[in-house]
């Protein structure tokens, strides 16, 4: 990408071309770009769950050379959602090197089906966002532009309150927000999420999927000492 924005696509013949970001979804790490070429073939993805054990690829680039690195899969399981809540069919790992610019490339099993792409996670530890994932989510880049998350109008910010219990301190409020329509003030602290106790900030930011928009919930709030429940209506996150 250049400094003004611009996208270009290097081929595999060294040929770059122009490129139009269609949408990008940073909670998986996708984004989805449009090349005005037809006679570019594109790489089938392999939707399938790959073994522990399995060799994989992962391919890249860097100054404008290609780079590969061999490794192994570590872990591969269930669905789980990532930091920035976004949902990620499966959890596959690899025990390989890879280079920083390298990542976001593919990442091909043994028989040479690409099984999605590189991203890496805690401590520098390799990720794969599975082919099933990046489908999904340029699907609905293509047709929206945007993947839809839900939305609060709050800022919290984790709190220890007596008794060794946690909660989500309300930093700020959006005006126009839901929290404030639900009557809820800066300074209140969020207690239960329907009735589930607050742990971690995270875990109300993994509440708020593409699902959530529409869906009431309700909200425990100590504000002055005591305890008051809210009804909130999650609202779509406005376009940044």
């Amino acid at each position: 990408m250049s400094e003004d924005g611009e996208f270009a696509v290097t081929l595999s013949g060294g040929d770059t071309v122009p490129a139009k970001l269609v949408g990008r979804d940073p909670t998986t790490d996708v984004a989805l770009l449009r090349v005005d070429r037809s006679d570019l073939r594109p790489v089938p993805l392999e939707p399938a769950l790959v073994r522990v054990g399995a060799l994989a690829i992962a391919v890249g680039a860097e100054d404008g050379a290609p780079t590969a690195a061999l490794g192994i899969v570590s872990r591969s399981e269930g669905a789980w959602r990532s930091l920035r809540g976004g949902d990620i069919d499966a959890r596959i790992e690899l025990d390989l090197r890879l280079r920083r610019s390298a990542e976001g490339g593919l990442v091909f099993e043994a028989a040479g089906r690409a099984i999605g792409m590189t991203v890496f996670g805690p401590r520098r530890r390799v990720l794969v966002i599975p082919s099933a994932t990046i489908a999904r989510v340029a699907a609905r880049l293509e047709s929206h532009g945007r993947i839809a998350r839900g939305y609060l109008g709050l800022g919290l910010r984790l709190v220890s309150i007596e008794g060794g219990l946690s909660g989500a301190m309300v930093m700020n409020v959006d005006p126009r927000g839901p929290g404030a329509t639900a009557g809820i003030y800066q300074g209140d602290i969020v207690v239960n999420w329907n009735g589930e106790p607050i742990r971690h900030v995270q875990s109300v930011l993994h509440a708020l999927g593409p699902d959530s928009i529409g869906h009431t919930v309700t909200i425990g709030l100590r504000r002055a000492g005591e305890i008051k429940q809210v009804s909130l209506t999650i609202a779509e996150r406005p376009a940044a």
